[in-house]
């Protein structure tokens, strides 16, 4: 029988994606740790553990939240970097993820673009700009026209130098042209803390950690990052409402893993965990923590990761931010 060329080569295909296909319905054939790299309790720990178990229930085999803190996220980055592309080890990271390349350049201990494998966008939670009930600006434009009139006047509270509250602050920074005095503090605690005291004047807080206290009077709530209103805060504009559409830094989770892994594997869990925060279920229980629902592909977040590395880079630049 004369076989034709095209069909020599759809059998070539056929059976050069018949290994990819078998390794990816036989994955996971044992337990897959979810390496978070913070210590328990905190957004990425949580959104973690949330999709592990309903990745346990989907793919029939237990997915583990590790913690591995330290380093401002470097250290259970690094673990997620050098673990073996097998398909047992990934990582759930945040915003620092995006910014820590931007501070730290070679000196990272791995390669952000060469070193990880992109799986998906999780989730994203805009910022709130956020000053003290007793303070006397109740819009951004009167916080701008203050900061201009008696420059480095106003203190800016964050959660510690790089953090995704600093760069949502040094953006703002930039697009007003104001300058402030940066105070880091470690952690968000002490910082709503002490902006609740009036010892700093004003701070980026996630939504949910800052709703309440806006809700009891404490705390007044400006803006909220990007171009769309929070639901958890429904009468505080957006910044592209008030004048500064730049100004959209934003709390994110993404599923990454390391180098090498099989293509068959990432699309697998990649759809799967787009299933999982697209669920209506998981849809109500993320949007009561502040969290926007995305689970794109790994394209989409090999794409954020190559636009927002660079953006940041030139945020760092400018405003001359050097990591503690």
């Amino acid at each position: 029988m004369h076989i034709t060329r095209r069909q020599a080569l759809a059998t070539t295909l056929l059976l050069t994606a018949a290994p990819r296909l078998a390794r990816a319905q036989a994955w996971p054939s044992r337990s897959v740790r979810l390496i978070v790299p913070y210590p328990p309790g905190g957004a990425s720990d949580i959104t973690a553990r949330l999709l592990a178990q309903e990745l346990g229930s989907a793919l029939g085999q237990s997915f583990v939240v590790e913690n591995r803190g330290g380093a401002a996220s470097i250290t259970g980055t690094q673990a997620i970097a050098t673990a073996a592309p097998d398909g047992t080890t990934f990582g759930v990271v945040d915003t620092a993820f995006l910014v820590n390349p931007a501070l730290l350049g070679t000196r990272l201990p791995y390669d952000t673009l060469r070193d990880l494998t992109p799986v998906s966008l999780l989730v994203r939670a805009p910022l709130a700009l956020v000053v003290p009930a007793s303070a006397p600006w109740r819009t951004v434009a009167e916080l701008v026209a203050e900061a201009k009139a008696k420059p480095d006047s106003i203190a800016f509270g964050s959660a510690g130098n790089g953090t995704a509250v600093h760069m949502a602050g040094e953006q703002f920074r930039q697009a007003a042209g104001i300058t402030y005095v940066h105070v880091p503090y470690r952690g968000g605690g002490p910082m709503i803390t002490d902006l609740l005291a009036g010892r700093v004047h004003m701070a980026f807080g996630t939504v949910p950690a800052i709703a309440g206290h806006v809700r009891d009077g404490r705390l007044r709530a400006l803006a909220i990052t990007g171009a769309t209103r929070a639901p958890l805060l429904p009468d505080v504009p957006s910044m592209a409402q008030a004048g500064f559409p730049q100004v959209d830094a934003a709390l994110i989770n993404a599923l990454i893993g390391p180098a090498g892994l099989p293509d068959a594997i990432v699309d697998r869990l990649a759809k799967a965990a787009a299933d999982i925060v697209g669920a209506a279920a998981m849809r109500t229980r993320l949007a009561e923590m502040g969290f926007d629902p995305v689970g794109g592909t790994p394209e989409a977040l090999r794409t954020v990761i190559a636009t927002d590395i660079p953006r940041w880079e030139q945020i760092v630049q400018k405003g001359g931010i050097r990591p503690d």
